[in-house]
């Protein structure tokens, strides 16, 4: 029993991080490095990502700095921002470039918080769907007689516990993204 509760934290903490590392690379008005984690850059003809290959700084609250190792790769990395579809448009000097983080509309950070709360959703789904994964194995261990049925009664109310806390945490990680989002 209590390698499918693991089982079930492990999944829970698996996702809680997936879902935040999601969301950093949701644009807040502010310049964060993160928002360029999923940035792949067609390094040598291999798909890379940009981290491997530059090291990316925020020297100001509103600006990205891309320095890469490589200067050559630097239209590369270019193409790969524009790619990305950002709606920022890179600054290319000849040694790094500039993204500078445009100010968020009101209508622009209204439609990150559906995206956010979209995110969210999709975790919370998640969550769901593993319990609903160790429920079936508690119920087959019961029909196995490897537990009781009261046993099985209190496992089922223990994942369920569990669960809505998780649900919590990922609301309230949902809650201050939404509250970053919005800050002016």
């Amino acid at each position: 029993m209590s390698d499918i509760m693991d089982l079930l934290n492990e999944k829970q903490e698996k996702t809680k991080s997936v879902l935040v590392e999601d969301l950093n690379t949701v644009r807040a008005g502010r310049a964060n490095p993160a928002l360029l984690d999923k940035i792949m850059v067609d390094y040598y003809g291999e798909p890379t990502p940009l981290r491997n290959i530059a090291n990316v700084s925020a020297p100001d609250p509103r600006t990205l700095l891309i320095t890469p190792f490589d200067p050559k790769s630097l239209q590369d990395i270019e193409k790969a921002i524009n790619i990305a579809n950002l709606g920022i448009n890179p600054a290319n000097d000849g040694k790094v470039i500039r993204l500078a983080i445009p100010q968020l509309t009101e209508e622009r950070r209204k439609e990150l918080c559906k995206l956010v709360k979209k995110m969210g959703e999709e975790a919370k789904i998640a969550i769901r769907n593993v319990r609903r994964e160790v429920n079936d194995a508690l119920k087959k261990q019961e029909k196995a007689g490897e537990i009781t049925e009261d046993d099985l009664k209190t496992e089922l109310d223990n994942v369920q516990k569990s669960v809505d806390a998780c649900i919590k945490e990922i609301d309230e990680i949902i809650a201050n993204k939404e509250k970053e989002i919005m800050e002016v």
